[in-house]
Order: C-alpha cells, then structure tokens, then sequence
C-alpha cells in the first residue's frame, strides 16, 4: 500500500486547524479545529469526511486542553475513533504551515533538528506567529518521528521578486544587519489561485499574468507573471499593503514618530494599534466586511468612509499591478471578502473599464463555492473568484517533496 494521506497543521498560538487529505484523489478526509488551548473552555471541532465516524457528522467537546502536545493528542484520538489514526501507515507526511521563511527557506522543506533552529531563528521576524509554528512541529515530530514533517512557508511564492522589488529604499547596510526587506505574505493561498485562475481560462500557467486579491481579515495583493511572483503587497511584516479587518496598510511612516513624540504612546502601543485596532475596525468601529456593508447600506458616514478607503485601495495595487505587468489576463479575488462580497468586486472594478476590467452584474451577484469568471463577455481582462485552498496547497507541496 503507498502511503498517500498528508496531515496538514496550522499550528497558532491558542490553536491548531487540521485537515487529513489523500492525495491519490486529493481529498479530504477530516478537518477540524483545536481552540482557546490553555483555558478551561478549550473547544474542539473535528468533522470526519468519510470512513466509519462520518455518518454521525460534526463532534465537538468543551472542556480543559493544557498544551499543543495535549491539543495533538485530542486530535490524533478523534482521527482514531474514524479509522484515520496517526499510526496508520497510510500517512505520508505531516504538512506544517510555517509563516515566515525569511531568505533562506524558498521551497517546502523536510525539517530536521537544523532546519527546526533555522525557522526558530526567524521568531523576531514574525514574533506572533512563527513560535506557534515551532510548536506545532516539536510536538508533531514527538508524536510521529518516524514520517516527514515538512514547513510549506507563507514567504516563499514571494521570494521570486526581484531585488529591487524586494529591497526597501533605506541604509543598505543597515537592512542587511536586521534582515529588513520584503518578504510578503499568504503565499500557499496566491499560488494556489494563480495556478487555479489559469487552468480556469483552460491556459498553461506559464502564459498567463494575473493579480490575485487575497481578501480576507488579512489582504493581499499579487502580481504573477507566468506563475512567479513579481510583486506583492506586503512587506518586512503582513502590516504593510491593502486596508485589512484590523490593519491600517500602507502609512506614512512619520505617523509612528508622531505617535511617539506627540501622542507618548509607547512602540507596544503603536503596534497593538496599527495591527489590532486599525484598518475597517479603527475607521468603523466593525471590522466584519458584512457589517461594513450593512451599515453602509443603511447610509451610515463612518462605515461608508471605510468600505471607499477599502475599495480605493484596492483599486491603486490593481492599476499599480496592471503597470508591473504590462499584460493582465485576469484579475482573481479570493479568501471570505473575495469569495463573498460581490460588492466589493462591483466596487473594485467600477471604473477600469480602461483597463480592460468589466463585470457581468448578474453572474458577479450569485454566490458559488465553485471557480468562475464573472466579467462580462466583452472585457479585455478576465474577472474571476477562485475559492482559496491552502491546505491543498500545503499538503500538494509536502506531499510533492517527501515522494520525489
């Protein structure tokens, strides 16, 4: 029997999602959710796809979960009561997604003691999200040593631009000494839409160029030529870039020293505000894109400022990609808001119709979990929504390595 399922981890600092997937058909056998890990109201999730459990649906317990080790466990358990045991020796590999790769990961790695303290070092690069990572895999490596855990890293789509792309205008030196650059973020999620957006116009992904808007809380523009990232929209950190649920985006720089020097906030301050309390929450007060719209629509002022700052936004990376490109062949939205708000496309392309960009209304109103153009007929630019995979990404990528 070839061993063919790949357990795919997102390991956060109170949490762990999971997805059990068989890539001989690339489905999914399990998915689940282990959160408020450490509390006394930890909450688990697990919802089997097939195999004996699956009749009975959706499971969920409430109760204590001391650690990851602890939430790992729960969760190996549950896959057990399924038939879909970690000891199965059906299981290729364990997936782990890893936030940032800094320089020196560029390509899905197969993790060792070494490469463990190399994504433990890049910890000051992402100090929220890779210690969660590093967790994730101790307690993985503890309880399966004998598979491949292997990182799929959220930087790595992005280490193709080019290094003036990638540089910031500052000190050469000093950006060399703490590794200041532009790393870019939500890689698994642009290329897997960017290969999706391809196959959905029925053309290798070599010739295609598309901008991929990654709407989520989080938001991220791409710019890919012939599947490599030219240009994305994030920086040294996921702040950088689009209007997001909680983040402001691109500022003046000069705002954080007046913040200081005026305001007397602290640097904690100021970065509790900007990532926490800023973007369409800090505008509007909601940082829920259907309350945005809601309230709009009610003819609310300060919702109605946030959702135009959001869509001006967006509107600037799509005519700045369109630049970088030179050629767009399709602009595709992803993640909840790209899915899902139709308005937020509508608003998005009004108005580019010198770009190339035209919707059909009709087809951009029907909500579908499907992949599916939504441009009228006669635009030079296709539009399409592209439902997001990354845990098909990352457990494609992991599944790729550990069988090459």
């Amino acid at each position: 029997m070839t061993a063919s399922r790949v357990l795919v981890l997102n390991s956060g600092s109170s949490s762990v999602k999971y997805q059990l997937l068989d890539m001989a058909d690339r489905s999914r056998l399990a998915v689940g959710l282990v959160e408020r890990i450490g509390e006394e109201t930890s909450r688990l999730v697990h919802e089997p796809l097939t195999g004996p459990g699956a009749a009975g649906g959706r499971r969920e317990q409430v109760g204590p979960i001391a650690d990851h080790e602890a939430a790992l466990k729960a969760v190996a358990a549950e896959l057990a009561a399924d038939g879909l045991g970690l000891d199965s020796p059906e299981l290729a590999a364990v997936g782990h997604r890893v936030v940032h790769g800094g320089t020196k990961f560029t390509q899905p790695t197969v993790i060792d003691d070494a490469v463990l303290a190399e994504i433990r070092s890049l910890i000051p690069l992402a100090p929220l999200h890779n210690p969660a990572n590093v967790t994730g895999i101790e307690v993985a490596r503890h309880l399966r040593a004998d598979i491949p855990q292997v990182a799929v890293f959220d930087t790595a789509f992005h280490s193709t631009m080019p290094e003036y792309v990638a540089r910031y205008a500052i000190d050469a030196a000093t950006a060399d000494k703490y590794s200041i650059r532009r790393y870019g973020f939500h890689g698994t999620s642009h290329a897997y839409v960017s290969r999706a957006t391809a196959a959905l116009l029925g053309r290798p992904v070599e010739d295609v160029n598309v901008i991929v808007l990654h709407l989520g809380n989080g938001a991220s523009a791409s710019a890919v030529r012939g599947g490599v990232c030219v240009e994305t929209s994030m920086g040294l950190t996921p702040l950088e870039g689009l209007v997001m649920g909680t983040r402001s985006g691109d500022l003046d720089p000069a705002v954080i020293f007046h913040l200081a020097r005026v305001g007397g906030l602290s640097v904690d301050e100021i970065d509790s505000l900007l990532n926490k309390k800023s973007g369409l929450l800090g505008m509007c007060g909601d940082n829920d894109m259907r309350e945005v719209l809601r309230r709009a629509g009610e003819g609310d002022d300060a919702a109605g400022v946030a959702f135009a700052a959001y869509v001006h936004r967006l509107k600037k990376y799509i005519g700045a990609y369109s630049a970088v490109l030179g050629r767009v062949d399709a602009v595709a939205f992803t993640a909840g808001v790209g899915e899902n708000a139709h308005q937020v496309r509508e608003a998005a392309v009004d108005g580019l119709a010198e770009l190339g960009l035209a919707l059909d209304l009709e087809a951009n109103a029907v909500r579908s979990p499907q992949p599916r153009l939504v441009s009228a007929d006669y635009a030079r630019v296709a539009v399409a929504v592209v439902p997001t995979d990354e845990e098909l990404e990352i457990a494609t990528q992991a599944y790729a390595l550990v069988t090459q």
